[in-house]
C-alpha cells in the first residue's frame, strides 16, 4: 500500500485514504466551442502513459477533500513529491519521455 502524503493537511495516509484523479496539468481548451471533434476527443481520452516519473491528480476524498497532484515513479510506484492543485510541476530531474 502507498503512503501519500497530503500537502494541505501534511501527513502521510495510506493510499485507501485518496482516489486518483488522473493525469496531472491537463489544460482545458480555453474556446471549447472551436475545437474541432478529433481535438475535443484527444483531450479527453488521450492520455501519456510514461514509464518513469509522472504527474498525476489525486483528492483526499477521506481527509480534506482537496485535489493536489503528485509526482510518481511508475516503474518502481514510489511518490517523489506532492503539491498543491495549480502549482507548476516542480523540477525533480527530466519528465519522462512523452511527459508534460
Amino acid at each position: 500500500m502507498l503512503l501519500i502524503t497530503c500537502p494541505y493537511c501534511c501527513t502521510a495516509r495510506p493510499e485507501s485514504e485518496f482516489r486518483y484523479s488522473g493525469e496531472a496539468h491537463i489544460a482545458r481548451p480555453l474556446e471549447p466551442a472551436t475545437v474541432s471533434d478529433d481535438d475535443w476527443a484527444a483531450f479527453l481520452y488521450m492520455r501519456t502513459n510514461p514509464k518513469g516519473l509522472h504527474a498525476e491528480r489525486w483528492r483526499h476524498i477521506h481527509g480534506c477533500g482537496r485535489f493536489f497532484n503528485a509526482l510518481r515513479n511508475t516503474v518502481t510506484d514510489q511518490i517523489l513529491k506532492t503539491y498543491p492543485a495549480g502549482t507548476p510541476r516542480p523540477g525533480l530531474g527530466a519528465p519522462a519521455e512523452g511527459g508534460r
